[in-house]
């Protein structure tokens, strides 16, 4: 014989006006009670209060936020959030926005474009009060999209590519600077720059900043590019570069993620000793970076700094902001993949 099994009830949010019938007050009440600085009597508060954790009641605030810019979700537009930088930066910054108040609506643009554009629509449904765009690749469309829907848009290390944005930037021309003295300082002749074949413009501008320096001091620099800003992006690139006869002593990679694929393939592979042989240095500082097996000198983002200046920026937009560009320098992380000065 089966027991019986007891059906269950579908479960709903309580609404305001349950709330108000189960208390004996208005709906205007429960309304006042939950806004702050409204006026409301210390009986009716309570009663309000006793009913809503009777039912289980929460304000809806995405509603409320409708007819409010400043309580708005802000939506968050990347991809490639499992590389360990943009996690990074989305982790600190989802971080920040919630502590000053805000809802955070993530889209993940790796999903091809219609799943993109979907959920863009729902973005600009649920009125989105700003759009943060994350380093990396996504689309320029998805950007130009959320600039014609009437949203704030925050670019971060994207250039200046659109004007009425936004831009967060790195002062790449200076820190790639930095990166080939480091080099000089080792003694390096012979530069090679191991980029990506996604060409986002932070990417580009570390690939050209580097070069322009190494040009000035009269170095010779190739760039290779063979594969997505990955782990073995580094392992293609050190199979190619290091089995010529042209083998470069210093190498800077875009990311430190290529960075790591290069080294262990040098040593693994090519029986090279770093720095002794050959000098690495990526960029961006990831936790990977400072792991005993790399040591790598590179170059952190100041992704904190970055997080509570959008934030800041966030809390004294008003409709007639003008656009702004905001400078941030990386600063350079030594470690020992780079040859002290002989």
């Amino acid at each position: 014989m089966k027991a019986s099994v007891p059906k269950m009830m579908p479960k709903t949010m309580a609404s305001a006006a349950e709330v108000a019938k189960l208390a004996g007050v208005s709906r205007s009440a429960v309304s006042r009670t939950f806004t702050p600085g409204a006026s409301v009597s210390t009986q009716t508060r309570e009663k309000v209060l006793a009913a809503a954790k009777t039912l289980n009641y929460h304000v809806n605030h995405l509603a409320r936020s409708l007819s409010k810019d400043s309580s708005r979700p802000v939506c968050i537009l990347g991809a490639n959030l499992n590389a360990p930088f943009q996690a990074s930066l989305l982790d600190i910054l989802t971080q920040n926005l919630q502590r000053a108040g805000k809802a955070v609506m993530v889209i993940n643009t790796a999903g091809g474009r219609e799943s993109t554009n979907e959920s863009l629509s729902q973005t600009l449904n649920y009125r989105a009060f700003a759009t943060i765009v994350l380093s990396g690749t996504p689309d320029n469309e998805y950007v130009q999209t959320c600039i014609d829907s009437g949203q704030h848009v925050i670019l971060i290390n994207r250039g200046h590519q659109f004007a009425g944005a936004d831009h967060f930037v790195i002062d790449y021309e200076s820190i790639m600077a930095d990166a080939h003295y480091l080099f000089n300082e080792a003694g390096c002749q012979k530069l090679a720059v191991i980029s990506s074949t996604n060409q986002s413009p932070s990417l580009l501008a570390r690939e050209r900043f580097f070069i322009q320096a190494a040009e000035e001091h009269q170095h010779s620099c190739s760039l290779l590019r063979v594969g997505p800003t990955a782990y073995q992006t580094g392992v293609e690139a050190a199979r190619q570069l290091l089995s010529g006869r042209q083998r470069p002593d210093g190498v800077f990679c875009v990311t430190d993620l290529i960075a790591c694929g290069f080294m262990d393939v040098a040593r693994q592979e090519f029986a090279l000793k770093i720095p002794e042989d050959i000098c690495v240095i990526g960029f961006d500082d990831i936790e990977q970076a400072s792991w005993h097996s790399y040591q790598l000198t590179t170059f952190k983002q100041p992704l904190e700094e970055m997080a509570q200046a959008i934030v800041k920026r966030l809390v004294a937009l008003s409709p007639e902001t003008p656009p702004e560009t905001y400078t941030f320098l990386a600063r350079s992380q030594w470690r020992k993949s780079v040859r002290p000065k002989p």
